[in-house]
C-alpha cells in the first residue's frame, strides 16, 4: 500500500508542476523564476542533509561531473523548457518531455554500448510520430511558427535532461550518494541561472503576484525537494525501471489541468498524437511477462 501511495504522490507532484510553471510566465524573465526556484530549493535540500548528518563534501573527481549535472539538469533543460511553455499549452511540453524515457535508452546505447531492444526503438518511433502528429494537429491551423519553435525548445530541454541522466550513471562511480550529488549540482545550476539573469541585466526583485508566488512554493517545495525525495523513495522500495512509470502517468494528469486552466482544445489528430506518445513510453518500458521456460529432466 504505503508503494502505491509513493507512486501516486510522485505522478500527482511532478503532474502538476508544469502547470506551476505556466503560472509564472508572463509576470518577469523564466531565469528569475528559475533562480528562485532552485536557491529556495536549494535551502531547504541542504537544511535537510545538515539536520540528518547526511551533508558529505565532494572530491575533487566528481566536480567536473557535478558542474556538468548542473548544467543540463538544474539550468540548461529549464531555461529551455520554460520558454517552450510560453509557445505551448503546458500540458503538451509535459508529453513531449516524456520522451525522456526513450532518449535515456537510446543515450545509454550510444555512452555506456547499452544496447535497447526493438521495443525500445519502436517506442521512440511512435513517440516520434505522436510529436509530429501534435505539432500538425494544433488546434486544426496545421504547422504554425509558435508551435514549431515551442516543439523545438521542449524537445530540446529533453535533450539537456536525458544527457543529465546519463552525467548521474556517471557520477555514482564516485563516493557521494544521489541527495548529495543533486543539492551540489543544484548548487552550480543556481548559479548558472543568476549569471545568465545578471548578463542580461535582469532584476532579482520577486514578482508580488499571488499567481507567481504560488508557482514558485510549488515548484520549490513540491516539485523540486518534497517530489525529489518521494521519487528516491519509491526507486529504493521498487526500482527505478518501475519507477520510471511516473513519467508516462504524469503527463496525464498535466493535460487534463492544461484544459481545465489553460482552455486547451485538443483536435482528434492531436489526440492521435498524445495517443502515440504515451503508447511508445508503454511499449518500451512496460515489462513484459517472462516467458516460463520448461524444464527438461534427463533420465539416468
Amino acid at each position: 500500500m504505503t508503494n502505491i501511495l509513493l507512486f501516486i504522490a510522485v505522478v500527482v507532484v511532478w503532474g502538476l508542476t508544469w502547470f506551476a510553471m505556466h503560472l509564472q510566465l508572463g509576470a518577469g524573465p523564466v531565469e528569475i523564476a528559475i533562480f528562485w526556484r532552485f536557491a529556495l530549493s536549494l535551502v531547504l535540500l541542504g537544511g535537510w542533509l545538515c539536520l540528518t548528518g547526511r551533508l558529505r563534501r565532494p572530491s575533487l573527481e566528481s566536480i567536473p561531473w557535478l558542474i556538468a549535472m548542473g548544467v543540463c539538469l538544474f539550468s540548461g533543460n529549464y531555461l529551455v523548457l520554460y520558454r517552450a511553455a510560453a509557445y505551448l499549452p503546458s500540458g503538451m511540453v509535459s508529453v513531449i518531455f516524456s520522451l525522456a524515457s526513450v532518449l535515456n535508452a537510446l543515450n545509454l546505447w550510444l555512452f555506456f554500448r547499452q544496447r535497447p531492444d526493438a521495443r525500445i526503438i519502436g517506442g521512440g518511433l511512435l513517440g516520434v510520430m505522436g510529436v509530429a502528429l501534435l505539432l500538425g494537429g494544433d488546434h486544426g491551423g496545421g504547422l504554425q511558427v509558435g508551435s514549431l519553435t515551442g516543439v523545438g525548445l521542449a524537445l530540446g530541454g529533453t535533450l539537456f535532461f536525458s544527457l543529465g541522466n546519463m552525467v548521474t550513471r556517471r557520477i555514482g562511480r564516485f563516493d557521494l550518494d544521489l541527495p548529495n550529488a543533486v543539492f551540489y549540482a543544484m548548487g552550480t545550476g543556481t548559479a548558472i541561472v543568476g549569471t545568465v539573469a545578471l548578463t542580461q541585466g535582469y532584476s532579482f526583485a520577486i514578482p508580488l503576484t499571488l499567481t507567481w508566488l504560488a508557482g514558485l512554493a510549488y515548484l520549490s517545495v513540491f516539485g523540486s525537494v518534497i517530489g525529489f525525495l518521494t521519487y528516491l523513495s519509491l526507486v529504493h522500495r521498487i526500482g527505478a525501471d518501475r519507477a520510471g512509470y511516473t513519467t508516462i502517468l504524469s503527463p496525464v494528469l498535466a493535460l487534463a489541468v492544461s484544459c481545465l486552466f489553460e482552455g486547451t482544445r485538443w483536435t482528434p489528430v492531436m489526440l492521435a498524437g498524445l495517443g502515440l506518445v504515451l503508447a511508445g513510453n508503454v511499449l518500451a518500458f512496460v515489462r513484459r511477462r517472462p516467458v516460463p521456460v520448461p524444464v527438461e529432466v534427463e533420465q539416468a
